[in-house]
Parts: C-alpha cells; structure tokens; sequence
C-alpha cells in the first residue's frame, strides 16, 4: 500500500495538487528512502506501464529512468528544496519537445499551452485507454529461462512492462502481487536443478494469484468503461442470460453488489481490497444461486476463486418459455423509480434473448436513459415518450435480431461453419454487392463476432463495433 501511494505522489496527482509542489517532494522522497532505489524503480515501471499501456518498452524505459533519478538527485540529504521542483519542472519541459522521447498521447499538445505546476498536474493525469484483451504471451519454461539468463535485469524490465500494459485495468496492489511472485518463480526454477518440477510446484502456488489478475482485470475494464450504474446493469444482463429462471428480486442485489466491489476495490491501494470482496461476492452467488444446476456445479469447490472464475465463463443458458413481458407505463418511467422499471424492462429482455451481447444490451440502457432523460422533464412526458419510443424502436429492433441471430450462430457453430454460412446469407441480402463488398462485409461481421459475442468481451471497443 504505501509503495503504491509513493508512486501515486511521485506522479503529482491532483488529488496532491491542493496541497502543493513541497508536500509532493516530502511524501515522495519519505517514501523512496524507505522503499529502496530498485523497489521504487520496479513500481514506477509497473505504474506507468498501466498508464501508457501503448506505449512502447523503450518509451516507458526512458520515462522511468528520468522519474527514478529525479527521485535519486532530489531525495538525498542535502539536496537542494528547489532541486525537486526544478527537476520536475524540466521533465514537463522535455515531455512537451518535438523530439520527446517518452509515450506519445493525443493530449499532450493541449497539456503543453498551459504553464508550471498546471502543465505537470495536466500531463501527470493524462492515461492511455485499456488494451482491448490481453497481448500478455508467456513464454514456454525453456524460453523464459534462456532469457533470464542472458539478463536477468532485461528480462524482469521487459516482463514488468508487457505484464502491466497487458493487465492494466487490474488494481495496482494486485499486479505488483502477481509480477512479484512470477519473477520469484523464474530466478528460483531457473537456477534449480529441477526446473520441470520446480516451475509445475511454484505455477500451482500463484494460480489464484493468476486468476485474480485476470478477473479483476475483466471486472475493472468493465467499471473504467461503464461506470457503477451501467456496471450494475451490465452484470445483471449477464445474470439474466446465464440462469433465466431466477428472479430480477433475486439477481438485481447480486448486480449491485458486484458494481460496488467494483467502485471499492479497482482504483483501491490496500492490499487485499479485490481479493476480500470478490470471494465475499463469489460466496453470495453461490448462497443465492445453488439450487440452479450450473451454478451448484461451479460453487461446489472449496476454492472460491475457481469458483467465480467458473461462473464467469458459463455461456448463456437457452431461453425458457416465458410470458410476453409487460412494458412500464409511461408513468412508472418518469416516477421516482424509473431507473428500476428500466432495468427491470432490460432484464426481462436479456432472459428472453440469451444471445444478445452485453455491447447491445449496453446500447439499450443508453438509449432508455436518454430517453428519460428528454421526455421526463417536458411538459407532456407521455406524448413525447410514446413519439420517441416508436422511433428508438424502429431503429433498434433490426439491430437486436441481426445481434441476436449472429452471436446465437457463433456460439452454436464451429468456426468455419459459422463463416460459411454467414456468407450464404449476405449473399442471399445483398445480391447487388460486388465479391469486395461482401468480403468486407463478410469480415466486419466476423470481427464483431469473435470480439464481442463472448462473456469477456472488451466494452469500449464492442461499442465502437454496434
């Protein structure tokens, strides 16, 4: 936690900027001597891998070197009070050259027109947005050796940056669990004289440790991209499709519950704030949810992180036959509960419709609270609700069974299948179209298939995608 918080400071957030240049320079360079140069180093990689995850190995490289020495001039005793301010002063300076060398980002002209302390806090905030999925590879054992060997400094530098940008969403205390015991593991194997079982003892240890990576990576990309309120209804759409016999009373509080760990936990520096809460949430799932099948088999394992992870990739379960469900009244949507008919209105749609993705479902929650929105406030919400819901529906009904049909054939057909057969229905739609036309057509609908029908999918690129 608090090398975390040393990092935090050393960037300038604006959380410190109240509080001014001097109290930054205190806290960072307390926190440098306590942590060591190589600790800070490897933390100030970690963090800003996460922070440009575009941005290239040697780009973070440079940026790293000039933020650990600013730390190494400006920390020891003696030093100049101003050694800090002028040190950072001229960091701002080199970020904002023609020939800079540190990550490029869209934002940083507009950072550079502004002076001093401004220009810092501006440039300081700037991020890039998430990796749309995981790029992280590993290595085989043998690889991952070979490399270590040739130079173990080279290698954990290289690792701590493809890991980080690769899982940048993961909270930050969670990363530095999960690269520190993965660099641990490869200077042990490496130098064992069993390496085979060493590295099989060792990946045993750390798969929780994996698997909590990769979830809250998957839960923070989610709540950075939607927020609480369309995280909550997100899970909820998820909930509805995977048990559609289960009650929105029964679901609704477990969506809540899970968008709050969210808000809590995916921006927390302590420790074991991800950990604690999900398990806590894993053990409500099951408690709520053990008399369907699927989910009794998933929770029946001691291991509460398998669990999660086993609820997580269930697929959809088919729909049941249900009764038409009833649309909210004009009223209800404008009274002080609209925002729950709403979502009720959308969970009835998800269990109905299993193969609806969460990027559509998501574009019909948009649309309900713009909706409200503009009609609520006028002086007759009713007529201009029904004006406004004719015309939403007209547009996007054909989306919801073009989606609907796409992903419900993705998820149901081996690959190939699927391709052919969407080329025989485009061919059949668009008999006009030239051979170009419709393999590009043909490949736009693949690509939203293949990123955006499945239970992971990334939510800012999907929504690009509808």
């Amino acid at each position: 936690m608090r090398a975390a918080l040393a990092l935090l400071l050393l960037l300038a957030t604006a959380h410190a900027a109240h509080r001014g240049r001097a109290y930054v320079r205190e806290k960072v360079c307390q926190e440098y001597r306590m942590l060591g140069k190589e600790n800070f180093r490897t933390l100030t990689i970690i963090a800003n891998s996460r922070k440009y995850s575009n941005g290239t190995f040697e780009e973070i490289g440079h940026l790293v070197r000039e933020i650990v020495s600013l730390a190494e001039t400006c920390c020891v005793d003696g030093a100049d009070p101003s050694c800090y301010d002028a040190g950072s002063t001229a960091l701002s300076v080199k970020s904002c050259s023609a020939d800079s060398p540190f990550p490029a980002h869209p934002g940083t002209a507009e950072c550079c027109t502004h002076e001093g302390l401004e220009r810092k806090l501006c440039l300081a905030a700037l991020r890039h947005p998430p990796q749309p999925l995981p790029q992280y590879l590993q290595p085989s054992d043998k690889e991952l050796c070979q490399a270590f060997r040739q130079d173990p400094r080279e290698f954990a530098d290289r690792f701590l940056y493809e890991y980080s940008s690769s899982y940048s969403q993961a909270p930050l205390p969670v990363l530095l669990g999960s690269t520190r015991t993965f660099l641990s593991m490869v200077s042990t194997c490496c130098i064992s004289p069993a390496p085979t079982a060493c590295f099989l003892k060792e990946k045993l240890e750390r798969k929780n440790l994996s698997l909590l990576t990769l979830t809250s990576n998957r839960i923070c990309s989610r709540f950075s991209a939607y927020g609480k309120d369309k995280s909550s209804l997100s899970y909820l759409a998820s909930l509805a499709q995977k048990v559609p016999t289960a009650s929105f009373e029964d679901l609704l509080p477990l969506a809540e519950d899970a968008a709050e760990l969210s808000s809590q936990c995916c921006d927390s520096v302590a420790q074991d704030c991800m950990q604690r809460k999900l398990l806590e949430h894993t053990a409500k799932v099951c408690t709520a949810l053990h008399w369907d099948g699927r989910f009794a088999d998933c929770c029946k394992g001691k291991n509460l992180m398998e669990n999660h992870f086993c609820i997580l990739a269930l697929p959809p379960a088919p729909a049941p036959k249900l009764p038409e469900a009833s649309e909210p009244t004009n009223k209800e949507l404008c009274g002080k509960e609209g925002a729950l008919h709403a979502a009720r209105s959308l969970f009835e749609l998800a269990r109905r419709h299993p193969s609806l993705p969460d990027a559509v479902l998501a574009k019909l929650y948009d649309s309900s609270g713009k909706l409200r929105g503009e009609c609520c406030s006028t002086k007759d919400p009713a007529a201009c609700l029904d004006s406004k819901r004719k015309q939403m529906e007209a547009e996007l009904t054909p989306l919801l069974e073009k989606a609907s049909q796409l992903c419900g054939q993705y998820n149901k057909l081996p690959f190939l299948e699927f391709k052919k057969r969407l080329r025989e229905s485009l061919e059949q739609a668009e008999p006009e179209a030239s051979p170009g036309q419709l393999e590009r057509l043909l490949e736009q609908r693949v690509s939203f298939a293949s990123t955006c029908c499945l239970p992971d999918a990334p939510p800012l690129l999907c929504a690009s995608k509808v």
